[in-house]
């Protein structure tokens, strides 16, 4: 069993050119903060050349223009920086399926297999123990209390992610939630003890 306060989280948002990575989606951010009981280790962002044009209404939802990624690098030439960073991590994404998706289908396209990290998904944890008006990360994240300024841009949601994870990561301890394998079982099916969100403003 691995106690909480041991794990390394790392803490991972992407914005893509797409809604699906099989349907030709590309990622054009990513940004990664990795933690350790509460302290902040190491984090990474960068823009990504998609090395397509990036429809306007892409462009609306998370403001990067085609401009600002024309000399960024491509995903190949931080793929192995990425890796190192996320070497001994839980991951942690909200709908992590989502942004592994597209991990997958870009590693694969430089001649490799995305690692089998464990993962952790706030999207899932909220919903099986938690009372919010809607579970998207900004609502989450404002019914906490927590600054949601910047958001969809990768490393704002990262930030707000990480807060978001800590404070359930709070309230899981006072429930008992101490190891990564119990944490692991709270997000995957409900536990009716333990309530977030609009209770803790109670």
């Amino acid at each position: 069993m691995t106690l909480l306060s041991e794990v390394k989280f790392a803490c991972l948002d992407t914005e893509t050119t797409g809604l699906s990575a099989k349907g030709g989606g590309k990622i054009c951010e990513i940004a990664v903060s990795v933690s350790q009981n509460g302290q902040r280790l190491e984090e990474f962002s960068t823009l990504l050349n998609p090395g397509m044009p990036m429809h306007p209404d892409v462009i609306a939802i998370h403001g990067i223009t085609n401009e600002m990624v024309k000399n960024a690098p491509v995903f190949a030439d931080i793929l192995p920086r990425l890796l190192t960073l996320l070497d001994g991590c839980v991951l942690v994404a909200h709908n992590a399926e989502f942004d592994l998706s597209f991990l997958r289908t870009e590693t694969q396209s430089c001649g490799l297999n995305w690692p089998d990290y464990p993962v952790l998904d706030t999207l899932k944890l909220a919903r099986k123990n938690g009372c919010f008006p809607r579970n998207n990360l900004t609502a989450i994240a404002t019914t906490l209390g927590i600054n949601a300024a910047g958001a969809h841009r990768a490393m704002a949601d990262v930030y707000m992610m990480e807060k978001v994870l800590y404070s359930f990561l709070h309230q899981f301890v006072r429930y008992g939630v101490d190891t990564l394998e119990e944490l692991q079982q709270y997000q995957n099916k409900r536990h009716q003890s333990l309530v977030l969100g609009l209770s803790l403003l109670s």
